[in-house]
């Protein structure tokens, strides 16, 4: 590998630091313009290490001037930026990221290794600083596993020109990127002849956005733009299916192993693409029909723009890559193995362990008066749902089988439409089961969480983050989301 690999240089340390710091600080330590540091991400589900790839100066800086240190503590990882001269952290950010997923795989955890190029984005320092990546444990406990030094004058700092062939749409400008939350949608999948229903889509995606709460009463916090590089070919990858694409940021179906998980592994594309526009969130709007999508905190998130049932997947989506959600399903299929370990309490917002029932996380929000843990109708919805699960999983792999032998377009297209009649008819029953609880609307803490039946906890008997369809977040999602926004934006 022909790329420079520093691993633990040394300890690192820092002089304490507040959750705020003033325009002072930006000014002291920071110019105006957004400084990425590409590396190379590695290992297994023991193994983990990283290599430095790149280093780039790019447009103006997104990110609040007012916010440098992250104060969410959230994310299995972590960027911390420390002035080389003082020791001082001066910026931080927690993440997630696909090498994170990858680790509580099947594979990861037999010993298999794979790379995953991942990009931070941090304000351009003056001077020189110490770049670090670190790493959470199994009992949450950060530990360094990459640091390097980069002085922002080197001439091995780049300052190439932008990718060319993308365009950029202005959505909704609002105001100042510092004090705005600056969001980008990526268009994927489009062609050159495709870009008028581009812009249909883009149009419909920004009022389902704003249809939701907290966006919607928020909308004044918010610069929105379309950015486009055009794609050889319509859609994206669906391996499953023995179907590929050439498309710009070379998106996939059966990520992770799961039909329906939608991610990117050319971080470098999208990224290039994205730097044309400064931004806080990026969605990644793909020209495809089928249900699908996915979000990883604080990269990127995914969702098909022509599904039925693309105002769900956008909203939900989001709730992960910007807000750090988690999600509060746990019948259906994923590809992690215990995603959250028993007896720790998660870092998200929104689930819980449920070590302390006296001290609830989301206590300040909780339902006066309300059984903690709270009883719900679990078994009932438990026996239906599971069920359907499994109905679903069956005729997908019948329509995969049958997309791959090239059976009749007829055939398909009536498998197909079985199958959205399956969940359409699931998720109505879902809605009437939840909406019928008598504790539905309130919060405590309902048992089933985090892709786990037992031992984790939500905060209400339906969200936005536990089943499908067109509903709002719970009162602990919407916080959380209203939290990062004005974050973001002050």
């Amino acid at each position: 590998m022909k790329r420079l690999c520093l691993l633990l240089v040394f300890i690192l340390t820092s002089a304490p630091a507040s959750f705020a710091q003033g325009p002072g600080t930006f000014d002291q330590y920071f110019i105006d313009q957004t400084l990425r540091v590409d590396y190379d991400h590695f290992g297994s589900a023991t193994e983990e290490t990283a290599a430095l790839d790149r280093v780039l100066i790019q447009g103006i800086w997104a990110g609040s001037k007012n916010h440098l240190i992250d104060g969410f503590d959230n994310g299995r990882f972590c960027v911390k930026v420390y002035d080389l001269a003082s020791g001082t952290l001066i910026f931080s950010r927690g993440f997630d990221a696909y090498f994170g997923e990858y680790q509580t795989t099947k594979a990861a955890l037999e010993g298999i290794e794979k790379v995953y190029h991942e990009s931070a984005l941090i304000p351009c320092p003056k001077n020189k600083i110490k770049f670090a990546l670190e790493s959470r444990d199994r009992q949450n406990a950060l530990h360094p596993v990459f640091s390097c030094e980069i002085d922002p004058r080197s001439i091995t700092v780049l300052r190439k020109p932008l990718s060319a062939g993308v365009k950029v749409f202005d959505l909704l400008k609002n105001g100042d990127p510092h004090q705005r939350t600056d969001v980008a949608f990526i268009a994927e999948g489009y062609t050159a002849q495709e870009e008028s229903k581009l812009r249909s889509d883009l149009d419909r995606v920004v009022r389902a956005f704003f249809s939701q709460e907290p966006f919607k009463s928020m909308k004044d916090k918010f610069n929105i733009t379309g950015v486009w590089k055009p794609s050889d070919e319509s859609g994206c990858d669906e391996p499953g299916y023995g179907r590929y694409k050439n498309t710009a940021v070379n998106a996939t179906f059966d990520s992770l192993g799961s039909d329906r998980y939608i991610l990117t592994e050319d971080n470098e594309s999208l990224c290039d693409i994205a730097a044309h526009v400064p931004y806080d969130a990026l969605a990644v709007m793909i020209n495809h029909g089928r249900y699908g999508g996915g979000g990883i905190y604080h990269m990127y998130c995914t969702f098909t723009v022509d599904s039925p049932w693309f105002e769900y997947l956008l909203l939900h989506e989001f709730g992960h890559s910007f807000a750090g959600l988690a999600d509060e399903y746990y019948t259906s299929d994923v590809a992690y193995n215990e995603f959250y370990p028993k007896n720790i309490e998660p870092l998200e917002a929104n689930i819980t362990a449920l070590l302390d029932p006296k001290n609830l996380k989301w206590k300040s929000l909780a339902t006066p008066g309300i059984e903690v843990p709270t009883p719900w109708e679990k078994d009932e919805f438990d026996k239906k749902d599971l069920a359907y699960q499994k109905a679903r999983r069956e005729m997908n792999e019948k329509i995969a089988k049958m997309k791959r032998s090239g059976a009749p377009p007829a055939d398909v297209a009536k498998a197909e439409d079985e199958a959205e009649r399956m969940s359409r008819e699931q998720s109505q029953w879902v809605d009437r089961f939840l909406a019928q609880s008598r504790y539905a609307g309130k919060v405590g803490a309902f048992e089933g969480a985090g892709y786990a039946a037992k031992g984790f906890f939500r905060p209400a008997a339906d969200c936005l983050m536990f089943t499908k369809g067109l509903k709002p977040y719970c009162k602990v999602c919407e916080a959380a989301v209203r939290r990062r926004i004005e974050f973001t934006a002050e």
